[in-house]
C-alpha cells in the first residue's frame, strides 16, 4: 500500500528525461550561437580570405612578427596541431628545407611540407616519432592547445595547465640547447606556478598578450629560448 503523500517512483524517471531535453537544448543552442558568432568573427573571415584553415594562424604571424621564431631549414613540433593552421604558417617560413612534424590524437588533412603523426605526444611512442622524423631533437615546438570547456572554471583551468605541462615536458626532451618553445597559456589558476616552472627550465621567458586574441580572453602565450643544461650536462 502507498503510503499519502508518497513521491511516485516514475517521477524521478520522467524528471530526468526532461533534464536530459533541456540540457541537451541548451547545448545545442549554445553551439548554434558559437557558430553564428564565429562567422561573423573579421579574424576568421581573414584567416579564411588567405587560405589558413583557422584564425589562430593569424595569431601564430602576429607571435613570429615580434619574436621571429621561425628560420629557413628549421626543424618544428607542432603538438596538437589540428585542424593545421599554425603547421601551415610554420611550412612557409621554414621553406623547403624546413621539417615540420605534427601530432594530434584526431585526424588532420594533409598540409604541404608537413609530416603528421596520428597520437598522443604525452605517450613514448607518439612523441618518439614526432622527434625520429625531426633528426632526433627540434629547433622550436609550439603548442596552442586548449581542452574541451566545461564550464567549471577550476577544472578547466587545471586541464589547460596539464596541457601545458605536457608540451614544456616535450620541449625539455627534445628541444635544441639554443631552441624556442610557444605554448599557450591562461591566465588564472596555476599561471604564476608555471611560469616559474618555465623558468627553471629556459634562461628566457616572454609573455605575449595578441591583438588577435578575442576580447575578454585570458589566452596568453609563454615564448621560452635557450633551454638550460644541468651541470652533469644533461637535459
Amino acid at each position: 500500500m502507498k503510503k499519502r503523500g508518497a513521491i511516485p517512483g516514475g517521477f524521478f524517471r520522467y524528471w530526468r528525461m526532461f533534464y536530459n531535453i533541456r540540457m541537451s537544448e541548451r547545448r545545442i543552442a549554445k553551439s548554434l550561437l558559437w557558430r553564428k558568432t564565429r562567422a561573423k568573427d573579421p579574424q576568421v573571415r581573414a584567416a579564411r580570405a588567405l587560405g589558413y584553415r583557422s584564425r589562430a594562424a593569424l595569431k601564430l604571424i602576429e607571435i613570429d612578427g615580434g619574436e621571429k621564431l621561425f628560420f629557413g631549414g628549421a626543424r618544428v613540433a607542432d603538438l596538437g596541431g589540428a585542424p593545421g593552421g599554425w603547421s601551415q604558417v610554420a611550412a612557409a617560413r621554414c621553406g623547403k628545407n624546413g621539417r615540420i612534424a605534427a601530432a594530434d590524437i584526431v585526424p588532420m588533412a594533409p598540409v604541404a611540407g608537413v609530416h603528421f603523426v596520428r597520437g598522443d605526444f604525452t605517450e613514448s611512442e607518439t612523441a618518439a616519432a614526432v622527434a625520429a622524423y625531426l633528426g632526433g631533437e627540434t629547433d622550436i615546438v609550439m603548442s596552442d592547445m586548449a581542452p574541451n570547456i566545461s564550464g567549471v572554471a577550476a577544472a578547466d583551468q587545471a586541464r589547460a595547465a596539464a596541457l601545458a605541462r605536457a608540451a614544456l615536458a616535450f620541449a625539455a626532451k627534445y628541444l635544441a640547447p639554443d631552441g624556442r618553445v610557444l605554448v599557450k597559456i591562461f591566465q588564472g589558476g596555476e599561471f604564476s606556478e608555471l611560469r616559474r616552472e618555465c623558468g627553471q627550465t629556459f634562461a628566457g621567458l616572454r609573455i605575449l598578450h595578441l591583438r588577435a586574441t578575442r576580447r575578454g580572453s585570458r589566452e596568453t602565450y609563454f615564448v621560452a629560448r635557450r633551454r638550460k643544461i644541468a651541470q652533469n650536462g644533461t637535459k
